[in-house]
This record gives C-alpha cells, sequence and structure tokens, in this order.
C-alpha cells in the first residue's frame, strides 16, 4: 500500500503527477483538509506537501496528530511557522535552489523591460505612433548596463545567480546580506548604504518578519528619481503603499514586480502605474526548475518515510 501525503495548498494536477506514481495523494485543492477528507483520513496523516508561502501554522497542525514531516514545493518557506513545527517534532523541508536559475533569469528580464521600457516600446510600434514618426517624451534614451550599480539585497543562490549576470552585462555589482560573502562584489554593511550606492536594487532576500517591509519608504528615496527596484522574493519584503506613493510622485523611476503582498492580487493602484512591469509570480516557474523541484520533494518524502531525514531539510539560523 503507498504512502498517503495531504496536498495541503493548491496546485495543478500536471505538478503533482510524479508524486501520484510513489504515493496516494490526499488532495484538498486548497480547502481546509476536514472539509473534503473525514477525520478518520486527516488523523492519520504523517506527511504533507504545501506551498511554502501558505499560512501553516500551530492550530493547523494540531489538526493532524500523527503529523511528522511538510514539505515544501519550492524553495520558500515563509508560511511554514517553524517554531510550531519543531515543537512537535515535525520535520521541515523544501528544494533549495531549485529554481534559482529561473528566478534569476526573471529578475534580469524585469530589470531590462522596466530600465529600458519594453513595455512602452512595444506600445509604440503597436500604436501605429513610430511608423508615424510621432514624438514620444518616454522613448528617450535610457541608461544602459555598462557601469549601472546594481544592489543585491540577500547573497543567497538566487542573488549570487543575478550578481554573476549582472556582472556579465558590465555592471558594478554591490550586496548586502546577513553574513559578507568571500565574492568579488561590493559588500555593504545596512541596506541604506546598499540603496544610497545603487541605480537598481534587486531584492532577493528570504521572506520573514525580520524583512517584513524593511523596503519602505526611505529605503526607496535612497535610490533616488533614476533608481528603480526589482523584487522577484516575496512581496512582503516592500511596503506595498510606500512603493506606490514613491512611483506615482517619481521618488523612484519604476518597478519590476514578479511578486505581491496579497498574491494573485496586484493592487489596483500598483497595475494603473505605467512605470512597472509585473510577472505573476512566475520566477520559478520554467520546465527545468519543476523537475527540480519536484526531485527535491521526492528525496524529502522517501526519506521520511524510509525513517530517515530529510536530505533537504530547512536550515534555520
Amino acid at each position: 500500500m503507498a504512502d498517503k501525503v495531504l496536498i495541503y495548498s493548491r496546485f495543478p494536477k500536471t505538478m503533482m503527477a510524479r508524486f501520484a506514481e510513489r504515493f496516494e495523494l490526499l488532495d484538498t485543492g486548497g480547502k481546509p483538509a476536514r472539509e473534503v477528507f473525514s477525520a478518520d483520513e486527516v488523523g492519520g496523516i504523517r506527511a504533507m506537501l504545501t506551498a511554502g508561502g501558505s499560512p501553516l501554522g500551530a492550530e493547523a497542525m494540531d489538526l493532524f496528530p500523527k503529523l511528522g514531516a511538510i514539505v515544501c514545493y519550492g524553495t520558500g518557506y515563509d508560511g511554514v511557522d517553524l517554531k510550531a513545527a519543531a515543537a512537535r517534532n515535525i520535520a521541515v523541508g523544501h528544494s533549495p535552489g531549485a529554481n534559482a536559475a529561473s528566478v534569476a533569469d526573471i529578475a534580469m528580464t524585469l530589470m531590462l523591460a522596466t530600465t529600458r521600457r519594453i513595455l512602452v516600446a512595444d506600445q509604440y510600434v503597436r500604436s501605429g505612433d513610430w511608423a508615424g514618426s510621432k514624438q514620444s517624451p518616454m522613448m528617450r534614451p535610457q541608461a544602459g548596463m555598462p557601469g549601472r550599480r546594481i544592489g543585491v539585497y540577500g547573497m543567497g543562490e538566487i542573488g549570487r545567480k543575478i550578481a554573476a549576470r549582472c556582472a556579465a552585462f558590465e555592471s558594478e555589482v554591490g550586496y548586502f546580506s546577513r553574513s559578507k560573502y568571500d565574492l568579488p562584489y561590493q559588500y555593504f554593511p545596512t541596506l541604506e548604504a546598499l540603496a544610497d550606492w545603487c541605480s537598481v536594487l534587486m531584492i532577493a532576500v528570504r521572506a520573514g518578519a525580520e524583512t517584513q517591509h524593511v523596503v519602505n519608504a526611505g529605503i526607496l528615496k535612497r535610490l533616488g528619481a533614476d533608481g528603480y527596484v526589482v523584487n522577484i522574493s516575496r512581496g512582503s519584503v516592500i511596503d506595498e503603499k510606500a512603493l506606490v506613493a514613491a512611483l506615482s510622485d517619481k521618488t523612484i523611476a519604476g518597478a519590476g514586480l514578479d511578486v505581491f503582498e496579497k498574491e494573485p492580487h496586484a493592487p489596483d493602484a500598483l497595475t494603473a502605474l505605467p512605470n512597472v512591469v509585473f510577472a505573476p509570480h512566475i520566477g520559478g516557474h520554467t520546465l527545468e526548475s519543476h523537475v527540480a523541484m519536484q526531485n527535491c520533494v521526492l528525496a524529502n518524502l522517501g526519506a521520511f518515510f524510509a525513517g530517515q531525514g530529510l536530505p533537504y531539510a530547512v536550515k534555520t539560523a
């Protein structure tokens, strides 16, 4: 008999196909488990699969008295109460670095689309204004990448790949992280110092209580009128109200966003602005990334049911 795994968050069925080959999946479709399955079925659950951003606290964990493993699909685990899990002897796993390359790629895509005003240029062609030689102030020359100062906030797997890509574009790269590393980039001791120095702030830090709204009105003001912010981490890192204000009054020049505070909704105040480029949280959404993340999930679940430690356990400081 196959081991049972509760699918706690809502996932497309195609993404669960490989797991269904090895385990019996109890898919909640994102609904509360007890609305979908009987108390006996829920009570016997030993492992669950969740999206890292889905809230999963002590109260939810207590609904599953036999729960021993929470496995996150992807690198994030900010929705899981790690202290509550540890207190209940529940192992937490994720997929570290599995989607780092594709997330770094979308960061670069958003940066280039924003700083070079690709959406404005696209509309300039589609509208016929280019063919009609109609002048547009939005089409004036913009600064290129060579010599541009790129600040990377967070120097984990994704941050390092972003930094390497920016360096290949002949840009200067600096970073702020909890730790200083032996890297060929300038280290700044504070986020404020990094924002003062750079013209593009790339947010690649892990979400958590310590980073909630850390990119606030003060940090945005330090970027300046020619500054841009790109966020591919979690929407909670930026104070969205402050961002809307900074974009509206031209405190900063623009933004590229793949993540938002409340997904899947992007605030109307943001989507109404012409100096922002959006993506619907697709940073890790490539074929290669999904295979890599699924490999980590399978390894974590397989090890747990074999009575072993999770090979991709969440490491806390």
